[in-house]
């Protein structure tokens, strides 16, 4: 977590979220969290982490000040989260359908969506949040999507197997890591 409080583990197997102490260096809370978890984002501020149901249709919001848990609907295949710079926004890709679901965490509403390609997986916001950096999986591709409308405004060809992504701020880029062991590099200035 930002504050350094917790280290938080999604675990695929058996269907959990280790909540770890970074000062006592041991697991203070297992939360059942159903089939396959996958994506995790936590709040700046620290009191809210977010995590992907990938085998379910939700996100399960921990408050990270009591460990209670509550959900968000989100729809089905949940793979990974990113959240907007101001912490308004969370962005999700849902896996077997190829969208991006966007979720309004002030009004607790869902927002617009987009299809991006075959199997959404990873996701990566710049720096400002005016884009979301997507990769697609069965479609080798990466898409750009514009957070203000959710209009995807480039699609290319990344590689085979596109699987993982991030944004570095500092450089403006956008690393893409390919399923076979290859990292491209892509300049959005």
């Amino acid at each position: 977590t930002p504050n350094n409080k917790y280290l938080l583990v999604s675990k695929w197997c058996s269907y959990d979220l280790k909540v770890i102490s970074v000062a006592l260096q041991k697991t203070v809370k297992t939360i059942k969290i159903g089939r396959y978890p996958r994506g995790i984002a936590v709040s700046n501020d620290s009191k809210f982490a977010y995590v992907a149901e990938m085998g379910g249709n939700r996100i399960h919001v921990i408050n990270l000040e009591d460990l209670s848990v509550s959900y968000i609907p989100i729809g089905s295949n949940p793979r990974a989260i990113v959240l907007s710079p101001d912490n308004s926004t969370m962005y999700v890709t849902m896996n077997l359908s190829g969208r991006v679901a966007s979720w309004n965490l002030v009004t607790n509403t869902a927002g617009k969506s987009v299809r991006t390609g075959e199997a959404a997986r990873s996701l990566a916001i710049s720096k400002d949040g005016s884009a979301l950096y997507v990769v697609n999986f069965k479609s080798d591709t990466m898409s750009r999507v514009r957070t203000s409308d959710m209009k995807v405004t480039q699609n290319i060809k990344v590689c085979n197997e596109p699987i993982g992504i991030t944004y570095d701020a500092p450089t403006g880029n956008t690393w893409v890591a390919c399923y076979k062991g290859q990292i491209k590099i892509y300049s959005n200035n």
